[in-house]
């Protein structure tokens, strides 16, 4: 498995029977595609859609059919077209169980910065600001580091995307919760012992006596 893999398995262990969730661009959209065996959930996109599945294979895309970044998506049996009031209704009306968003960094508070791009003009966060603060549930889907560097940091030096903390942040080689103490290590990724993720995290964090292995199955 790659990292991306990983982490969308890792995080897919995070839903629960009947969840409303919203999956972020990129990376976290790929946890549609290892959503357990008999587990209903219904995934959120803010362009207006609920019931989205796993991306089509190739050749079976509908242009008429994507997720808020443009990307392809398939549609699970009963999904809604809805207009984007309706959309941002859930999501500021704090409807949403959970959702999954990628990150540029996470630091010791628990702060996400992930809309602004260094070096690159954006039109804005988009609907990151409201997802951050309405969904019950916000779980950052990241690689650890990005060209060497780490993106989990004593604090973050690139536009904050909201001030609450987020409840749960997943890489490929750790799940770490923050928490009122700090940045707590909850699980190491395979092949990765607590030692590796300290070295490769910028930030503080609380290592407990026995860290046990991510659940990938």
């Amino acid at each position: 498995m790659d990292a991306k893999e990983i982490i969308a398995r890792r995080v897919a262990r995070e839903l629960s029977p009947g969840m409303l969730v919203n999956l972020g661009i990129g990376l976290p959209s790929m946890v549609a595609s290892f959503v357990p065996d008999g587990l209903q959930v219904f995934f959120q996109a803010e362009n207006g859609v609920i019931g989205l599945g796993a991306r089509p294979p190739e050749g079976m895309e509908d242009r008429d059919l994507t997720d808020a970044g443009g990307g392809f998506v398939t549609a699970v049996p009963g999904a809604a077209s809805i207009d984007s009031a309706m959309s941002f209704g859930l999501i500021r009306g704090g409807h949403l169980d959970m959702t999954v968003l990628g990150g540029l960094q996470v630091d010791e508070k628990g702060h996400l910065a992930n809309w602004m791009v260094p070096g690159k003009m954006v039109p804005g966060m988009g609907g990151a600001m409201d997802l951050v603060t309405g969904a019950r549930r916000v779980v950052v889907a990241m690689v650890h580091a990005s060209r060497g560097e780490p993106k989990i940091v004593p604090e973050c030096t690139l536009p904050l995307t909201a001030a609450r903390r987020v409840s749960l942040i997943v890489t490929e080689m750790a799940v770490i919760e923050p928490t009122d103490e700090g940045l707590v290590l909850r699980e190491t990724g395979p092949g990765v012992s607590a030692k590796d993720v300290v070295a490769a995290t910028a930030a503080r964090l609380i290592v407990p006596p026995d860290i046990p292995k991510m659940d990938l199955a």
